[in-house]
């Protein structure tokens, strides 16, 4: 038997169908979400492209100061050259980094976070007071 819960949030709404009679958290049930097939594809595309592997280590590391390939390469510990230069790209492509290219000897390349970008940082942020309350972990 389907049921359809409804939840809202700050005005927004999601439409969630539950394969049982009860809804697992209460709290949830509190808010109404009503997304239609469109605002559905639009929150996928989202949570994959910030959830995408480096894509949000190298967002923060923007917001930490990092400008040059090598800041980020040093502020990322664990990716390749390749795959840096490659998620910059990326990033750059969806309007949250921009990369500015100056034309002297050598070249000076630098990249910067978009408004958009920060504002990424900024909402993602509740994730990490979410995750550390269900860890268990105090806030520094």
């Amino acid at each position: 038997m389907s049921q359809t819960v409804s939840h809202s949030v700050e005005g927004s709404v999601l439409n969630d169908s539950v394969a049982n009679d009860s809804v697992a958290n209460d709290s949830v049930s509190d808010s109404t979400f009503a997304l239609d097939e469109e605002e559905c594809r639009r929150f996928q595309i989202s949570v994959e492209l910030a959830g995408r592997k480096w894509s949000a280590a190298i967002l923060m590391a923007g917001a930490r100061g990092a400008r040059r390939f090598s800041e980020y390469r040093v502020l990322v510990e664990g990716i390749s050259d390749r795959l840096l230069a490659a998620r910059l790209k990326e990033l750059e492509q969806e309007g949250l980094i921009e990369r500015d290219v100056q034309p002297t000897t050598p070249v000076s390349i630098s990249y910067n976070l978009t408004p958009s970008g920060l504002q990424l940082i900024s909402l993602l942020h509740p994730l990490v007071t979410w995750s550390r309350t269900r860890q268990g972990v105090e806030a520094p």
